[in-house]
């Protein structure tokens, strides 16, 4: 119990073997519960009794879904993915299963059941609806077909997912299509025969599209990046829009939009048609100076008159802007991110606001020589809390993007607390023989986001594992990560990291200004963008037919014209890599949903103090321990003080 994962020695046949041991585990405790007489049932040995199910099955299916991410041995990916697969169908199985839901019901006749209050009343209702959402309101026969389309789309999603991470791409570029690029990004990217290649990897695309001076160059990249998996997923894709409508008819619900929202915050379709169309009116005048001011500089460039900006030129001119307005220029800001200094500065805070110690654990067993593992302990009492692992820089193979992987939940045992443990894995720019990791400032913030996820994670002190850590309704799992980017743009907090990486000086009091006002330059047209993605996904999920005739293509196109400033690029298929149309179905919406909350609660801290510790500790008990054990738009209200509202969020925006 509260051992670490030997993940050094992790060999093939380690996960499936684990996977197998904690599904007769799993198989067992339903064993027990089901075999308990109906007046004997009790909280404890009917409602914990499942939770712990879970927990057992955790303990192997989130370490196991890390290696299948991060591992270099192709065996341990696949079979990390190959174990997932095999766990999620068990849970699919699990939760279909009849003598479990009959013991439940049993459980809500008791008088102990009637009289439950806070977190375990609400564990009795969530569990109720769960079964509502699954069918046990059907016969046997249409609960089947419900099971069957479950699966189904199980292994969709692990397919959509697994064809994204294989689709490799390279452009293959002569040295006058880099114009534009700093020195050490070309060095880093020559091959033998004099040419460039650049991949489709984040640290290799970004740059390239906010620095590229060739137009041309732009608009083949990324023709390629939004073609990636595109020959494979946009028959996958099609196919998981079938069966989510398949799904939600067997169940009764008019779209897979209903049937998503009703468990969230959001609570059902109306309220983010409202919310989104709502943001797209506000946001759009400030999205129209952006373009104008883009197009202003572009005209310039161009010698003419032109009125458009294309998307392959968005990045492009938006760095101009800032050239040129704020004489921003992103390589002069890196200079002040070196990713060692940076760490250290997010520590400080976080150790700072949240009461917490993080202490480096020697010679750890990990998957890989870059990863470093930390323990955190509080401050006060000096017990130890959890623990967290850092991954942070590219290799081959290796899950392309930033997230915080759940490693260990936290749950009450009769043995104590359950220590959590995340995985912080990222891509950021490694040292190299030439420099150190320099970071842009959306690394930056970026960073503070996903360690945002990583301690509402570890910090959790929910006695259910149901709702440890990040498993709150899923239009709120952003807000309190986006809450902590605030950091990133604060002189108060900056002034700690943000130091030059060859001098030591502490970024300037005037750069610090002009970032500070660029920070709202597009502000307009990114969040118009984020609408776009969340509308067509929403769209996608509320009365699109994938066999009707418009497809996933023609309806991309048309919003992306309707929405967003910039034009739909002609043969692309952004929708075949983008991933969140499978774990975010009918979701997307929460990004910007979650981020109204996220700036009224950042509004206490900037009323009290941004390191004020006594608001950091309250924010630690109300949002980040709670986890899911409460509604989240009670918690927002008891830490505000008042009902929320989103003119912080406007106010943000510049608007």
């Amino acid at each position: 119990f509260n051992n670490n994962f030997d993940f050094k020695n992790i060999k093939p046949g380690h996960i499936a073997e684990g996977t197998d041991y904690v599904i007769s585990q799993a198989d067992f405790i339903k064993n027990e519960i089901i075999q308990i007489s109906g007046t004997e049932r009790t909280y404890e040995n009917t409602l914990v009794r499942i939770d712990d199910i879970y927990s057992v099955i955790e303990s192997v299916w989130s370490p196991g879904y890390l290696m299948g991410s991060v591992h270099t041995s192709e065996e341990i990916r696949n079979e990390g993915l190959e174990a997932s697969k095999k766990i999620e169908n068990y849970i699919t199985k699990l939760s279909l299963n009849e003598d479990l839901y009959n013991a439940v019901v049993a459980y809500v006749t008791t008088a102990e059941a009637k009289s439950l209050k806070g977190f375990r009343k609400k564990y009795l209702d969530d569990l109720l609806l769960d079964y509502k959402r699954i069918g046990f309101t059907l016969s046997k026969d249409e609960r089947e077909k419900v099971k069957t389309v479950l699966d189904v789309l199980t292994d969709l999603g692990l397919e959509f997912d697994k064809n994204i991470r294989a689709a490799q791409d390279t452009l293959f570029l002569d040295p006058k299509d880099l114009a534009g690029l700093p020195d050490n990004y070309k060095k880093e990217r020559l091959q033998n025969n004099g040419k460039y290649s650049i991949d489709m990897t984040y640290p290799s695309y970004v740059p390239f599209m906010d620095q590229a001076e060739s137009d041309e160059a732009r608009e083949a990249l990324r023709f390629k990046f939004n073609n990636r998996a595109r020959a494979e997923n946009i028959g996958v894709l099609n196919d998981i829009l079938r069966n989510r409508m398949k799904l939600v008819k067997l169940l009764g619900y008019n779209s897979y939009a209903e049937y998503r929202t009703e468990d969230r915050m959001a609570r059902n379709p109306k309220n983010v048609w409202d919310f989104e169309n709502d943001l797209k009116q506000q946001l759009r005048e400030k999205a129209e100076n952006d373009v104008a001011e883009m197009l202003t500089i572009k005209s310039v460039r161009l010698g003419k008159n032109t009125k458009t900006i294309h998307p392959w030129e968005a990045g492009f001119y938006e760095n101009q802007v800032k050239l040129k307005k704020y004489n921003l220029d992103r390589e002069e800001v890196r200079q002040y991110f070196e990713f060692n200094n940076v760490t250290e500065g997010l520590f400080t805070i976080y150790q700072q606001l949240f009461n917490v110690r993080f202490e480096k654990v020697q010679n750890p067993s990990v998957w890989h020589e870059d990863v470093q593992m930390f323990s955190i302990y509080d401050k006060t009492s000096g017990a130890l809390i959890g623990n967290f692992y850092l991954d942070m820089f590219p290799r081959a193979n290796k899950y392309g993007h930033a997230a915080a992987f759940s490693v260990i939940m936290g749950k009450m045992t009769e043995n104590g607390y359950q220590k959590p443990a995340t995985a912080l894995v990222c891509n950021f720019p490694k040292p190299t023989d030439f420099q150190p990791s320099l970071l842009t400032h959306e690394n930056v913030e970026t960073y503070f986001h996903e360690f945002g996820h990583l301690v509402h994670g570890v910090l959790t002190t929910s006695q259910l594992i149901s709702y440890a850590g990040t498993s709150v309704a899923r239009d709120f799992v952003e807000a309190p990560s986006q809450m902590l980017e605030n950091w990133v743009w604060q002189k108060e907090s900056l002034s700690l990291f943000a130091k030059h990486y060859e001098t030591g000086e502490v970024i300037p009091e005037e750069l610090l200004d002009r970032m500070i006002a660029a920070k709202n330059i597009n502000s307009g047209t990114k969040a118009l963008q984020q609408i776009f993605y969340g509308i067509y996904d929403f769209t996608l999920n509320d009365g699109f037919d994938p066999d009707g005739n418009k497809s996933t293509t023609d309806l991309i196109k048309e919003l992306k014209n309707e929405i967003t400033f910039y034009p739909y690029q002609e043969g692309t298929h952004q929708q075949a890599s983008f991933g969140h149309l499978n774990g975010y179905g009918a979701a997307y919406y929460g990004y910007k949903w979650s981020e109204v909350y996220a700036q009224d609660m950042f509004s206490v801290f900037e009323a009290n103090g941004i390191l004020n510790p006594d608001i950091g500790l309250k924010y630690r008990r109300i949002i980040l321990e709670k986890g899911g054990t409460v509604d989240p738009y009670e918690l927002v209200k008891e830490f505000l003080g008042r009902e929320p509202n989103s003119e912080a969020f406007l106010r943000s925006m510049g608007i």
